[in-house]
């Protein structure tokens, strides 16, 4: 089975903050696919996207991150 590598906790952070892959995809004006796509890290949100998800949840975008494990 392939290991897919982590580079954002977004599903993690909306399951902390009590939100929906559906309430951050009305909030960007996104396709539900789009965040899905991010949550299971398959897909990885632009860099302005990624601050729209932050201030969202009202986190840092860091902890949006998974940290370098280089």
């Amino acid at each position: 089975m392939e290991s897919l590598t982590k580079y954002n906790r977004i599903k993690s952070i909306l399951a902390l903050k009590g939100r929906t892959s559906a309430d951050l995809a009305k909030h960007l004006n996104k396709s539900i696919y789009t965040i899905s796509k991010w949550s299971t890290n398959k897909g990885q949100p632009t860099i302005p996207d990624l601050y729209e998800v932050a201030e969202f949840l009202g986190v840092p975008v860091y902890d949006l991150l998974e940290p370098n494990k280089h």
